[in-house]
């Protein structure tokens, strides 16, 4: 195998391709912000701006810029998108909204903690791109109420009832333990180690089942795993690896090397799990025991687990 020869096609798919598609057609040069309808003639389908992928552009735009790629004009788009999203994307109680229409009027309510996240990632890296500290200072208030909100994600939009079961959810702590990878390497903070530490030690021992070789999505508060019920036995192929390649690069900048032989394990199992031996590819969603699964679109192949996958193979 010719490694060479993959990463010249993945260098010449971003920096020809995927970079230049984003470039031309995502930029929202009336109001601020990005289309991310798109389809693949570039032309805009929507034009309602949802803060994940807002934030991520202004990530993957600051983070290009702080690569050996670096070109002034993706800072400049990085920071128009920071603009916007200062401007309009956060409510009177400092809360990260859901969404926004074209213009910057909100249009869901702050109602998940992982706008705040990503809001985190943005706002770092262009602190590490510029050391203004008015980036640095958003980063870390993102990061706050991220963690602040930590055991109860939705707050008050949450819709469970108290008779309703209880349960830790993967994502919540994997996407903890990248946030604080990244203050470390972009804030040069370690003000959330102990959280950091806590989730991956949770992802190491508790979320991993040795039984089944998986990671599973949820378990219950005494770190049991709920194989009574369909939210207890799902199964999330990709977020399971994307897990795992946040925890290796944790053990990589933190010379817990440790970690790594187990890891090598989990990965290697959890592609086994999830693989579709029929017709290849990654499943979305499985169901630990076979059942059939409640979501409709389980069997379904989506790009962004077979991405994890591949970031995690290299990283391990």
């Amino acid at each position: 195998m010719n490694w060479q020869t993959y990463s010249d096609r993945y260098e010449r798919e971003l920096l020809e391709s995927i970079i230049p598609f984003w470039e031309n057609n995502s930029i929202d040069k009336k109001y601020g912000g990005f289309f991310t309808y798109l389809d693949r003639d570039g032309s805009v389908y929507d034009m309602d701006k949802y803060m994940w992928m807002q934030w991520r552009i202004v990530y993957i735009f600051a983070t290009l810029y702080n690569s050996k790629y670096k070109k002034d004009s993706w800072l400049d788009i990085a920071i128009n998108g920071y603009n916007f999203l200062t401007k309009n994307g956060v409510d009177s109680s400092g809360n990260s909204y859901f969404a926004l229409n074209r213009k910057g009027e909100p249009i869901i309510a702050p109602y998940n903690i992982f706008s705040e996240a990503f809001a985190m990632m943005g706002s770092a890296a262009l602190f590490k791109a510029t050391s203004e500290e008015k980036y640095k200072t958003s980063a870390v208030r993102a990061m706050n109420n991220y963690v602040k909100q930590f055991d109860n994600p939705k707050g008050k939009w949450d819709k469970s009832m108290f008779a309703r079961k209880r349960r830790l959810n993967l994502r919540t702590y994997m996407i903890l333990a990248n946030l604080g990878i990244i203050a470390r390497d972009c804030l040069n903070i370690n003000d959330y180690k102990d959280d950091v530490n806590n989730s991956i030690e949770l992802i190491l021992k508790n979320f991993w089942n040795e039984q089944f070789g998986v990671i599973f999505e949820n378990i219950n508060p005494d770190l049991s795993f709920g194989l009574d019920s369909c939210e207890g036995r799902n199964i999330n192929p990709g977020h399971g690896l994307e897990a795992c390649w946040f925890v290796l690069k944790y053990a990589e900048g933190s010379e817990r090397k440790d970690m790594i032989q187990d890891l090598e394990h989990y990965i290697k199992s959890q592609l086994k799990f999830g693989w579709d031996e029929k017709y290849g590819g990654i499943y979305y969603f499985m169901d630990v025991l076979g059942k059939p699964h409640i979501e409709l679109q389980w069997d379904m192949k989506l790009w962004w687990v077979h991405c994890e996958s591949l970031i995690t193979s290299l990283y391990a």
